[in-house]
C-alpha cells in the first residue's frame, strides 16, 4: 500500500486510547516518522465500549498523578482537536455499607489528602443530599471527589489520533502486524499485511498498545506480556424522564457502579468470579464485537441495583451489554520497556480502567522514550515486574476469575491472591506446613508469612485492626529479638555474575566498593543517573571473579535486567540462580548457639564478623552463611543447595527443639525491619527517591570514580538535601499503619508514609515516609511535632531520623 512507509522511528501497534495517546504524546516531544497500525479500525477493540468513568484517586502518589493528568488532559483536547470528548467533571461517590469497607474509604480519602487531591467525607444524609435516586439504607458513610469525571471513551481515542495526525504520526487502518523480525536484543521491525498486501516496515522501536491482543502481540516478539480477556458487564436503561445529570456512584460492596448519561442509566458490575474470554485466542474478524448476553450471571447484581436505586425498577433494559476487557495478574496494568528486549515498549493490560488511565500512561511512556529514564517511580505498573512463568495462559485463566471482582472487592491490608496459587515452592515448602505454616504469595513464591499455633485455623481473617495473625506474630518476633527464630528466604532473588571484569563491572553497577576481600558482603543500592534507587541489594564477593548479588524475590527479574542492560564491554557472564539455593534465615541473640549445635566451623567474631560469609559444614551437608540481617539481630542467612534443604532444615529444626526456637513468617520479619528503620524497595526506596534523601549515603562510595549515579549524588551533596527519610512511632498503641496515610508537621500535611507495619517490640505501629526539609538541619525538621492520619483521625506520632531500636546497631554485632 502506498501510503505506508518502508520505515520510520517508532511503529505503535494498536488504535485503541492507549495507542492513540502514546502516538499524541511522542508527537508532542516533536517525534518525527511516527507509524500507528491498527488490525481494523480505531477504537475497535475495547475502548469502543469503555464505560468511561474517570477518577483521580489510585493505589499510589504516582498513579494518581497520572490519572489526574489524563483529567486535564481530556478537558483540554477539544479545544486543541474540534473533538468532543463528552468529558465533564461531575463528581464522584463512594459509598460503604459495612464498618470495614467504612474504614477503607475514609483511609482513601486520607490518602487522597495527602496526594493533593480534592476530597470529602460525607454522611448518609450528605450522600442522598448529592445523590438524590439513591436508597441509603445500610449505607455507614460516603465519600465525595468533586472532581472526578467521565467523558466519551471512543471520542477521547479519536481526538488523541487528531491531534497525532496534525503533529505529523501516520494513523493507518485495517492493518493487522503479523510478525517481527529480530537481531539480538533488538527488534529491527515489522511485518504487515493489509486487505491482500504485505509488506514490512523497518523500526527503531516498537510499541505493544495491543490491549487484549497484547499477549499475543508479545509472544511475536518473544516477550512475556501476562493478560487476559474477561467478560465484562453492564445495562443502559431507556430514558428516565426527569433525569439530570449525576455524579458516578460507586457501591462497591454490591459490586455496582452507576453513571447518568443521556438522560440514561449505566449499571456495571465487577462480579466476584469472573468469567475469562477467548482462551483459544480471539477471532480475527473481531471488531466492534459484543459478546453473548449472561442474564443469569448478571441477575444478582441487578436485584441489588434495583433495590439501591428504585428508579430501576421501572425503567425499561434499552441495551444489555457484554464485552472483553483485559486484565493483568495482580490488577496493575503493564507499561515501559520489555525486559526481554531493547527497543520494545509495552502499554497494554488496563483492567476496565484505560480511559482514566491513558492520557497519564501516554505521557509517561513518551517520557520514558524519549529520554531513556523513567519520569518517575513506575513500579507498580512496570512490564519488569513480571514473573516469566505469569505468562502461562492456564496460570492466567485461573487468575484472571479472581482479578476482575478484586476491583471492588474489600483492599484489606495483607490480602492475599486466592487462585493460582502454589506454582513456585521452596525446598523446603512441605516442611513449613507440616509446621504450621500459613502461606502468602509475592511473584508467584508461596512463603511462610505466619505460623499457626496447633488446633488454630491456617487461613486469614481480614480486618483494619490486629488480624487473626496478630499474636502469632507477636510471638515470633519475641523469639528473633529475646532467643531465636528461623525464617525461610529461598524467594529472594540470587544473581551471580562472573568473569574476569566481574569486579569492575560490579563497582560500576553499585554505588559502593565493591573491590573487597573474598568473603566481604557489601550492603549498596544499583542507582540512576539522578541518584535515585533502582535496585537495593547485598553483594557477597565469592572468588577473585565471581560475585553473588541477592534482591527482593519481586525484583529479582528487574535488577538482573538493569545488569544486563549496563553490561557494554565488560566481560562478565549473568546468571538468575535462585532456584538453585534455598536460603534458611538464623536470627536472634542465640543464632550463635544454635548454628554451633549443628556445625563445626567457628561462628566468632574474629572468623565470622558482621557483613562477612563462610563456607560451613553442617548437618551431614554443606552450605554457606552470610552474617547480616533484615531484622535488626545477630544472625546468619545459610544458603543451601537446593537438594540438601530439607536435610539442614532437619538439622536446625531438630536441634532448635531444645532451645525454644520457633519458626517465623514474613510478617515477623516486616515488623522487625520497620522497628530497625531498614528501608523496603518499591515503598520506602523507588527510582525517584534519591539515596542520601532516604539516609543510606552510608552505602555509597566517596572515593570511587567511575559508578552509575556518581554525579547525582555529587550533585545532592553539593546542594543539600530536599526530603529526609523519619521513622515515626505513634503514641496511640491501638493504632495500625500499613501505607500512604498523611503526615503531619505542625499540623499541615507534608507527605505520606511510604511503609507502616505494626512493631511489636516496641508495642505500637511505626511507619517511614519522607519530609520536605529545603534549607533545614536536621534538628529543625526533628523540632517540630508530627501526626499520622489514621482513618480520618490525626494521631500523635513520635519522629526520629535513626531508628527506634537499637539506634547503633550493636545487637547485630554481638
Amino acid at each position: 500500500m502506498a501510503n505506508i512507509p518502508s520505515k520510520a522511528r517508532v511503529v505503535i501497534v494498536g488504535g485503541g486510547i492507549i495507542g492513540c495517546s502514546v502516538a499524541y504524546h511522542l508527537a508532542k516531544k516533536g517525534w518525527q516518522d511516527i507509524v500507528l497500525l491498527e488490525r481494523k479500525r480505531l477504537t475497535s477493540g475495547t475502548t469502543w465500549h469503555a464505560a468511561g468513568l474517570i477518577a483521580q484517586l489510585r493505589a499510589t502518589a504516582n498513579m494518581t498523578k497520572l490519572a489526574r493528568y489524563s483529567q486535564e488532559l481530556y478537558g483540554n483536547l477539544e479545544a486543541e482537536t474540534g473533538v468532543a470528548t463528552g468529558f465533564k467533571r461531575c463528581g464522584s461517590i463512594t459509598v460503604a455499607l459495612t464498618e470495614h469497607r467504612r474504614e477503607e474509604i475514609l483511609r482513601q480519602a486520607g490518602m487522597a489528602r495527602s496526594f493533593g487531591v480534592d476530597v470529602e467525607e460525607i454522611s448518609p444524609q450528605e450522600v442522598k443530599a448529592r445523590y438524590e435516586h439513591l436508597n441509603i439504607d445500610g449505607v455507614k458513610a460516603g465519600v465525595w471527589l468533586p472532581k472526578d469525571g467521565q467523558g466519551d471513551p471512543a471520542n477521547i481515542a479519536l481526538a488523541l489520533a487528531k491531534g497525532a495526525r496534525n503533529m505529523g504520526a501516520r494513523i493507518i487502518e485495517n492493518t493487522a502486524v503479523t510478525g517481527l523480525r529480530k537481531q539480538g536484543r533488538s527488534v529491527q521491525g515489522v511485518e504487515w499485511q493489509a486487505e491482500g498486501e504485505s509488506g514490512y516496515i523497518e523500526a527503531d522501536m516498537v510499541v505493544n498498545c495491543a490491549g487484549m491482543w497484547g499477549h499475543e502481540m508479545g509472544r511475536m516478539a518473544g516477550v512475556n506480556v501476562p493478560l487476559q480477556a474477561c467478560e465484562h458487564f453492564y445495562i443502559v436503561t431507556e430514558a428516565i424522564e426527569n433525569l439530570t445529570q449525576m455524579p458516578v456512584l460507586r457501591v462497591p460492596d454490591e459490586c455496582a457502579y452507576y453513571k447518568e448519561d443521556a438522560g440514561k442509566m449505566l449499571l456495571g458490575a465487577f462480579e466476584p468470579i469472573a468469567k475469562p474470554w477467548a482462551m483459544d485466542g480471539i477471532p480475527k474478524d473481531f471488531e466492534f464485537d459484543q459478546l453473548p448476553e449472561d442474564f443469569e450471571h448478571f441477575e444478582p447484581i441487578l436485584e441489588q441495583a434495583c433495590a439501591r436505586l428504585p428508579m430501576l425498577e421501572t425503567a425499561g433494559i434499552h441495551t444489555f451489554f457484554n464485552g472483553p476487557e483485559s486484565f493483568t495478574p495482580d490488577d496493575a496494568y503493564h507499561l515501559g520497556l520489555a525486559p526481554e528486549l531493547d527497543n520494545f515498549w509495552v502499554a497494554a493490560g488496563f483492567n476496565s480502567i484505560g480511559i482514566q488511565s491513558a492520557g497519564g500512561a501516554g505521557m509517561a511512556l513518551a517520557e520514558w522514550m524519549d529520554s531513556g529514564e523513567k519520569p518517575f517511580d513506575l513500579g507498580d505498573v512496570d512490564i519488569a515486574r513480571m514473573q516469566p512463568f505469569q505468562g502461562n495462559k492456564q496460570y492466567l485463566f485461573e487468575r484472571s476469575k479472581e482479578t476482575l471482582g478484586l476491583l471492588y472487592a474489600d483492599h484489606y491490608p495483607y490480602r492475599q491472591k486466592a487462585t493460582a496459587r502454589g506454582i513456585r515452592r521452596s525446598p523446603v515448602h512441605h516442611q513449613l506446613l507440616e509446621n504450621g505454616a500459613v502461606m502468602g504469595e509475592l511473584a508467584g513464591w508461596e512463603r511462610a508469612n505466619w505460623f499457626a499455633d496447633e488446633g488454630q485455623e491456617r487461613a486469614y481473617k481480614y480486618d483494619w485492626q490486629g488480624q487473626n495473625w496478630f499474636n502469632n506474630t507477636a510471638a515470633e518476633c519475641r523469639a528473633v529479638r529475646e532467643n531465636v527464630g528461623i525464617y525461610d528466604m529461598s524467594s529472594f532473588g540470587k544473581i551471580r555474575v562472573e568473569g574476569r571484569d566481574a569486579v569492575r563491572f560490579i563497582n560500576y553497577v553499585a554505588g559502593a566498593e565493591c573491590d573487597v576481600e573474598i568473603g566481604k558482603i557489601v550492603y549498596t543500592q544499583f542507582l540512576n543517573n539522578a541518584g535515585g534507587i533502582e535496585a537495593d541489594v547485598t553483594i557477597t564477593r565469592l572468588s577473585e571473579t565471581a560475585y553473588l548479588v541477592v534482591t527482593p524475590a519481586a525484583t529479582r527479574l528487574a535488577d538482573q535486567v538493569w545488569m544486563q542492560r549496563h553490561v557494554g564491554d565488560y566481560a562478565v557472564v549473568i546468571t538468575d540462580v535462585t532456584a538453585a539455593e534455598a536460603t534458611l534465615a538464623v536470627m536472634g541473640p542465640n543464632a550463635r548457639k544454635l548454628l554451633q549445635a549443628v556445625s563445626p566451623n567457628d561462628f566468632s567474631n574474629a572468623h565470622n564478623p558482621f557483613g562477612t560469609a563462610q563456607e560451613i559444614e553442617i548437618g551431614m551437608g554443606l552450605a554457606r552463611v552470610h552474617r547480616v540481617s533484615y531484622v535488626g539481630e545477630l544472625g546468619w542467612e545459610v544458603y543451601i543447595s537446593a537438594d540438601q534443604a530439607g536435610h539442614v532444615f532437619e538439622a536446625l529444626w531438630d536441634a532448635g527443639q531444645g532451645m525454644d526456637a520457633r519458626l517465623c513468617g514474613m510478617h515477623m520479619m516486616d515488623s522487625c525491619r520497620i522497628e530497625k528503620g531498614f528501608r523496603h524497595f518499591g515503598h520506602d526506596i523507588t527510582c525517584e527517591d534519591h539515596v542520601l534523601e532516604a539516609g543510606l549515603g552510608f552505602a555509597v562510595s566517596k572515593t570511587k570514580e567511575n559508578f552509575i549515579g556518581r554525579d547525582g549524588v555529587a550533585r545532592k551533596r553539593e546542594a543539600g538535601l530536599e526530603n529526609r527519610m523519619l521513622q515515626f512511632v505513634m503514641e496511640d498503641p491501638s493504632a495500625f499503619l500499613f501505607h500512604n496515610e498523611p503526615i503531619l508537621r505542625d499540623g499541615q500535611i507534608v507527605g505520606y508514609l511510604s511503609s507502616g507495619a505494626y512493631g511489636h517490640h516496641l508495642g505500637a505501629a511505626i511507619g517511614l515516609g519522607y519530609v520536605p526539609c529545603a534549607g533545614e538541619s536536621a534538628a529543625d525538621v526533628l523540632a517540630s511535632s508530627y501526626q499520622i492520619e489514621v482513618a480520618g483521625v490525626n494521631m500523635a506520632a513520635r519522629a526520629s531520623l535513626k531508628p527506634a531500636y537499637d539506634p547503633k546497631s550493636e545487637r547485630v554485632k554481638a
